[in-house]
């Protein structure tokens, strides 16, 4: 199960230097033919999120954490596919950084549930085998 944790967790780190890339080139409006490759590799990583919180999940990590990632990585994939229609003219700057600002907690949100995978850091068998 360690191998996969830390597999998914190349994948998240690969793919949000990717989106940064990315981001970049879409953010200097010079590069739009990139913009599907950016939203691929933006599902990719919320994807990569998803299977550690599914992992944790199965693993004991707190309930919270997991509904939170899942939940989070919903927000990120709607807010991305819909960023454009949002503020479209000169205030369209804040929701860009809106937008980098949910990426980012989805890649802490990876690195936080990896982190407790990695170190055996669940929820107590108690509390984890709760409903």
């Amino acid at each position: 199960m360690r191998g996969i944790v830390t597999a998914t967790q190349i994948v998240v780190r690969v793919t949000f230097l990717i989106q940064l890339v990315l981001g970049i080139a879409l953010w200097t409006g010079r590069f739009d033919q990139v913009k599907l490759l950016h939203i691929a590799s933006g599902v990719l990583l919320i994807l990569g999120l998803w299977v550690l919180a599914g992992i944790g999940a199965r693993s004991g990590v707190a309930p919270g954490l997991v509904v939170l990632a899942f939940a989070w990585g919903a927000l990120t994939i709607v807010f991305g596919l819909t960023q454009e229609q949002i503020l479209p003219d000169t205030g369209h700057w804040v929701v860009q950084i809106l937008h980098l600002l949910v990426g980012i907690g989805a890649v802490g949100q990876a690195e936080n549930i990896g982190r407790r995978l990695r170190q055996g850091r669940t929820a107590p068998a108690a509390v984890a085998a709760q409903p």
